[in-house]
């Protein structure tokens, strides 16, 4: 297994991990590994931007859109006046 040693850490939130930790019986070190797992199991599920967008609203049913055809070519925008 690795290992990490994170510099700088504000001591308001060390002291609120070492109250964590005695709360639930844990070292300080299982603590921070549990919060760790915790904070990035949902970043796995999560998935992108549209899979996020797409679990939001699926229930609502999603709809049908009707999409005009394009008549002309797309042009670039001229930014020039």
């Amino acid at each position: 297994m690795a290992s990490i040693t994170i510099r700088n850490l504000d001591d308001r939130i060390k002291e609120q991990l070492r109250v964590a930790a005695a709360h639930s019986g844990h070292s300080m070190e299982e603590e921070a590994r549990l919060i760790l797992a915790r904070a990035l199991s949902n970043v796995d599920r999560a998935g992108g931007l549209g899979s996020r967008i797409h679990n939001r609203f699926r229930a609502g049913g999603g709809v049908e859109l009707d999409l005009p055809s394009r008549q002309e070519k797309a042009t670039a925008v001229d930014f020039t006046e």
